[in-house]
């Protein structure tokens, strides 16, 4: 069954601003690993983040605990 994007979601919004002003973030999956990188893309299923060695990783949201931006 494939969900439906909605970009009325808050935290979908959120992640598409990560994308347009391309801040990178800090993401931590449920097995405790963490992803730094800058966001390339979502959809309903994965996100995608680019890493310091331009190496592009796609995740499935299902396994993220949390995105936060660097400072």
């Amino acid at each position: 069954m494939l969900t439906e994007f909605d970009t009325t979601l808050p935290s979908i919004r959120q992640v598409q601003n990560l994308i347009k002003q391309t801040t990178p973030v800090e993401l931590k999956l449920l097995t405790q690993d963490v992803i730094t990188g800058k966001v390339l893309w979502q959809d309903s299923q994965c996100i995608c983040i680019v890493d310091e060695n331009s190496q592009q990783i796609i995740i499935w949201k299902q396994a993220i605990a949390y995105i936060k931006p660097k400072s």
